[in-house]
């Protein structure tokens, strides 16, 4: 079987905007896009390539840049998933960021402020390991804010979003939609093996305990702001390759839709001599 095409991969995952989103239909082990593990690898052997090549053409060119926001569940492979899509890609022009629990100073400020600092600058690439989704995933689970504030907080995503996507921004929203199951089998691993170990956090467990809950918000988060100028994917998160093959697909299709040139340097290289 052939590598699944960027526009193949694009409309086997995408919550299409507008229309009805019922999370718990999708299958967390879709492994429909890549059926053969190998193949999988490959695909994300080539887009890795081929990402640190766009990546340079955009950090030269400097004018636009590409946000990649990745949200799941403990142990969906969010880490894994930037070590894996982004193994070739050299560090200039790369940003990432991971978004803990707000501090004090971040606190004092309105909810997206903390978000709109952490955005690329022109000509890079950023990563949101977490993101301004977690105002309307944990805040809500946990009642971290009024319901009535969260229930704005919807419109808010979408202009924010909005407002990048006009001003040079191309987005690519990923939910790392990962089973019950497989996230405690994972979860296990962190406390066996040593070299996970340091990743376990026991509050971990208590999202697990609210786990219907987290899926109800993730559904109603994807079904309000799964935007034409934002749209999110759901990427069957079971496996760690064909995971990271998906997402590697969607982010050079991003990068290739941006139609990206080197920079005219302004002078003619002929007139030099060396």
């Amino acid at each position: 079987m052939a590598i699944p095409t960027i526009a193949d991969v694009r409309k086997a995952l995408i919550a299409r905007p507008g229309k009805p989103f019922v999370l718990k239909d999708l299958s967390t082990e879709d492994k429909a896009l890549f059926p053969n593990k190998e193949e999988a690898e490959t695909s994300l052997k080539k887009d890795a390539a081929c990402i640190n090549e766009l990546k340079d053409k955009l950090y030269a060119e400097g004018k636009r840049a590409l946000l990649v926001v990745l949200q799941g569940m403990d142990t969906a492979g969010k880490s894994g998933t930037i070590k894996s899509v982004f193994k070739d890609t050299t560090p200039l022009g790369m940003e990432v960021k991971a978004f803990k629990a707000p501090s004090s100073e971040e606190l004092a400020r309105d909810y997206l402020w903390r978000v709109h600092n952490a955005v690329p600058r022109r000509g890079h690439v950023g990563i949101f390991d977490r993101s301004h989704y977690e105002d309307v995933l944990v805040a809500k689970v946990r009642s971290l804010a009024p319901a009535a504030d969260i229930e704005q907080r919807y419109d808010q995503i979408n202009a924010f979003e909005k407002h990048l996507t006009e001003n040079g921004y191309v987005i690519v929203k990923c939910m790392l939609n990962i089973g019950h199951e497989e996230q405690g089998v994972r979860l296990k691993e962190r406390l066996q093996e040593e070299h996970k170990l340091w990743k376990f956090n026991p509050g971990d467990l208590d999202d697990r305990a609210l786990w219907p809950q987290f899926m109800d918000a993730y559904e109603t988060a994807i079904n309000r702001c799964s935007t034409k100028h934002a749209p999110w994917h759901i990427i069957p998160a079971d496996s760690r390759t064909r995971r990271n093959a998906m997402i590697a697909r969607l982010v050079r299709g991003a990068l290739e839709e941006m139609d990206l040139k080197w920079k005219d340097p302004g002078h003619d290289p002929g007139s030099y001599e060396i």
